[in-house]
């Protein structure tokens, strides 16, 4: 009798100590609810593909067992799905493991998380769930209750429009040219002798007179008489008055010539300009440096050291083995008179350039035609030209590029990427690297984007924006506003709405001026219900979803407008 009535003890403790133990934890359960939970940010957040957030969870007096171990799981519920954070283990005063102890008397614990985040969470909750044990005892549930909506995702708005850098022509329409013909003395003499009118380039440059006259699109604008007397002889007595007549001699020759084409251009003052030059050492030292003279060296050292006229024709005079052969070979060449006449040549108009880009591209030059190409509109008729351009000067790296710009401008990013690489390929230039780079974000490649671009530093405005971009997307906003500068963009308001200057963000969308996308006038919607201001958010968005319908669903889900869900302005604008 005595051992049944211990053994009954034994069983009355036993339950006695299971029924207070299920009664602890479903105690935690049916006062789910006096948990408090403090979360940020609120409504959550996304930011470079992920939501993260910090939970601050406080527990009151007499709530967590003593014994318990609670996991206490934070999960975002959206339609379709539901997605879990990292799990935390908790336990009571009297548990002998290494978790994060809350008292009985109370106690709280902070969590931070994060789960990547995809389209479907925009509309979201969070809330959190617990898993309630004692030792080996079946675990009591205790069902999520929400702490948080989500998610504001305004920075999936970004746009993805990376700028590639189109290297220009260096087409001119009037470029200058220039013939000349020299007339060459007798050793003292000043006159004009009949045989040197018959040399080639005295031919040529009666011909170039007739060919201006003959041509439109040539135009002789002046004509100058350069004589010159050899660095022997007297300079004051002899060599002065000697380049003085050749001078003149010339001037009389071209004024024969001018007045028999009836050239009227000629008779304009300072037409025609005569310079004489006594001793011409410079064309002396330059035939010396050209010639296969035995003592040249030792002449040219003499120039060097002595600037002297008298000295330095002393000096070679002394190298008498030298000097016959200079006589011979040098100094004729030294008596002459230079005539050149100064062309200008206007090339095709931006017309003819476009018609013979479209019918006849080989006949054109390479600068023509890459200008042609800018002349055009439309980008399928642009691409064409561009090609024929790499077509028929293969080593011209602009071409290529050129053909890549556009080719990224219609869409075709593999297309482009070939011809980017093809320019690379020809030349080292950063203005190819950011297109290399812009394709890369284009494409999603964010490091090769970024790596590329980065190297491209220097090449234009393009580089910053691009870059810009980037930094949007890694979650570093107060880098892309510098990136971003002070150009105005959409890209470049959303950047600064992001770090928390809404009215900044207002003024360049403002500066924009009344654009046809819808985006911008979203933006500033958002904007201005971050800034509080109702009037802004319903005009602005109204004309949004005026010019892209789809915005309605998408601004019924945005919570950047959950504070307006029950406005009857903001549900007639989005019905």
């Amino acid at each position: 009798m005595k051992k049944f009535k211990q053994n009954y003890l034994t069983i009355v403790v036993a339950a006695a100590f299971i029924l207070s133990s299920c009664g602890g934890i479903t105690k935690m359960k049916d006062n789910a609810s006096t948990v408090q939970y403090s979360v940020t940010p609120n409504p959550l957040e996304m930011h470079a593909g992920e939501v993260q957030v910090t939970i601050k969870t406080t527990f009151p007096e007499k709530y967590f067992n003593k014994k318990a171990v609670v996991v206490a799981t934070p999960y975002l519920k959206y339609e379709g799905g539901e997605v879990e954070f990292e799990s935390t283990t908790l336990q009571g005063e009297s548990v002998e493991a290494n978790n994060k102890v809350i008292s009985y008397d109370g106690g709280d614990y902070s969590y931070t998380g994060k789960v990547p985040y995809k389209d479907e969470m925009m509309r979201s909750e969070l809330l959190v769930k617990m898993s309630a044990s004692i030792k080996d005892k079946t675990p009591i549930e205790i069902p999520g209750i929400k702490i948080a909506d989500g998610i504001i995702t305004t920075p999936t708005l970004a746009k993805v429009d990376p700028q590639a850098i189109l290297i220009g022509d260096k087409f001119v329409r009037v470029t200058p040219e220039s013939v000349s013909a020299d007339i060459h003395y007798v050793i003292n003499k000043a006159d004009v002798r009949n045989a040197e009118l018959k040399d080639e380039d005295i031919k040529g440059l009666e011909q170039t007179i007739k060919d201006v006259q003959a041509n439109e699109r040539k135009q002789l604008k002046g004509a100058k008489v350069s004589a010159y007397a050899s660095p022997d002889g007297d300079i004051e007595k002899i060599n002065t008055p000697l380049s003085e007549n050749r001078g003149t001699s010339a001037e009389r020759y071209l004024k024969r010539v001018f007045d028999k084409a009836k050239l009227t251009e000629a008779e304009q003052e300072g037409f025609l300009s005569i310079m004489s030059t006594p001793e011409d050492w410079e064309g002396f030292k330059k035939l010396m440096e050209e010639s296969d003279i035995q003592d040249k060296e030792l002449i040219l050292r003499v120039l060097s050291m002595y600037s002297d006229p008298e000295v330095r024709e002393k000096e070679i005079k002394n190298i008498a083995a030298a000097f016959k052969e200079v006589a011979d070979k040098v100094l004729p060449k030294l008596r002459r008179s230079v005539m050149t006449l100064d062309v200008e040549v206007t090339g095709l108009s931006d017309e003819e350039l476009k018609n013979l880009a479209m019918s006849d591209p080989d006949s054109l030059k390479l600068e023509e035609i890459l200008y042609a190409a800018a002349l055009v509109d439309d980008l399928n008729s642009k691409l064409t030209i561009y090609k024929k351009a790499a077509e028929n000067f293969p080593k011209c790296f602009r071409a290529k590029n050129s053909v890549g710009v556009i080719e990224m401008k219609l869409g075709n990013l593999d297309a482009a990427k070939a011809a980017f690489e093809e320019a690379a390929a020809l030349k080292d230039e950063n203005a190819v690297k950011n297109n290399l780079g812009a394709v890369a974000l284009a494409q999603g490649d964010m490091a090769k984007a970024e790596e590329m671009l980065t190297a491209a530093m220097g090449a234009g405005d393009q580089v910053s924006y691009n870059l810009g971009i980037i930094k949007i997307k890694q979650g570093d906003y107060k880098a892309a506003v510098n990136y971003f500068g002070n150009k105005p963009s959409f890209n470049a308001a959303l950047a600064q709405l992001l770090t928390g200057d809404n009215d900044k963000a207002l003024s360049t969308l403002n500066e924009l001026g009344d654009v046809d996308d819808a985006m911008v006038y979203y933006l500033k919607a958002v904007a201005s219900a971050r800034g509080g201001k109702d009037e802004g958010v319903f005009n602005n968005l109204r004309t949004a979803v005026g010019k892209d319908a789809a915005l309605k669903a998408y601004a019924k889900k945005d919570v950047e407008f959950v504070k307006y869900a029950s406005n009857e302005a903001f549900t007639g604008i989005i019905q």
